[in-house]
């Protein structure tokens, strides 16, 4: 596989078409797809191309990548009446690259098996910055003709690329037990963040220090500059460290495993969701923290 094979890109909002972006940049040719057309538009400028007839093209490329926002967008995608699965050639890749529950990713690699198509459980992390820099992260699992195959490609889309194993679900897996850490990471530095102002601290000086200590981390880091700022336009929507928390703990459970502070921050997310920040980045969670209800 080589450029400028078209790559077939399914849901080009942050993350994907960051993703398209960084094709386009290399000489491959993304053809994408979104129910946001606006969203599509915007590409159009880099090289990515807008195929009137999406599942046509899509049996012409090389692969399919996959990023829309959960399980049952991919199902509605690739299974829904007018899908994508009946129409693709046998030996056909399908990359996802959404966080779903390692039970879906298993499931849709089953189903898609029934067409003959290959499977790819390929979630990613670094956000759309590092997407269009190819300095993400992706967690790949899935059979080694797949992998083999589409190695140009997603060595394209990541500098940080991992092959978990053969078995569809574990890429999940991993990306669960990643975002996990990060809600964790990112509820304690929001925490300590408004205890810092309660404590008559200035607060950037405060994440200074941080960022020189044992307490930093990334995601705090990142997160908490920006809510400073007042820069809370959704490049994470809070409503997705609420989905894959959640889905961390289901994976947890169904192992029997129960850990100490997961289902907490797990909670803290969820809280902010019905709070109503659910429009807003996950930056917000420093504002959530320093209202007077939970600061009090």
């Amino acid at each position: 596989m080589s450029a400028p094979l078209p790559v077939t890109v399914i849901g080009v909002g942050n993350m994907g078409g960051a993703m398209a972006q960084r094709l386009c940049a290399l000489g491959w040719t993304p053809w994408v797809h979104d129910i946001d057309v606006s969203k599509v538009q915007c590409l159009v400028p880099f090289g990515a191309l807008a195929p009137a007839d999406i599942g046509r093209a899509a049996t012409e490329s090389i692969a399919t990548i996959i990023c829309v926002v959960d399980a049952n967008q991919t199902r509605e995608v690739l299974f829904s009446p007018g899908g994508l699965a009946p129409h693709l050639p046998a030996g056909h890749v399908v990359i996802l690259c959404p966080t779903i529950g390692p039970q879906d990713a298993e499931d849709i690699a089953a189903q898609l098996a029934t067409f003959g198509v290959l499977t790819l459980d390929a979630p990613m992390s670094g956000g759309p910055a590092r997407a269009r820099e190819g300095s993400m992260s992706l967690m790949v699992a899935g059979p080694a003709a797949a992998w083999e195959r589409c190695l140009p490609l997603l060595q394209a889309l990541s500098a940080k690329l991992f092959h978990i194993s053969d078995r569809p679900g574990d890429g999940a897996r991993t990306k669960l037990v990643n975002n996990l850490l990060a809600g964790i990471n990112l509820v304690g530095a929001a925490e300590v963040m408004a205890l810092a102002a309660c404590l008559g601290l200035d607060q950037g000086r405060t994440l200074d220090v941080i960022e020189q200590s044992s307490g930093q981390s990334w995601i705090g880091s990142d997160r908490m500059r920006r809510a400073f700022a007042g820069d809370l336009a959704p490049r994470a929507h809070m409503t997705l460290l609420a989905k894959d928390t959640r889905l961390a703990l289901e994976a947890a459970s169904q192992v029997g495993f129960s850990g100490p502070l997961g289902v907490h921050a797990s909670a803290v997310f969820a809280a902010a969701v019905a709070a109503g920040l659910e429009g807003l980045d996950d930056a917000a969670l420093l504002e959530f923290l320093q209202r007077p209800k939970m600061a009090g």
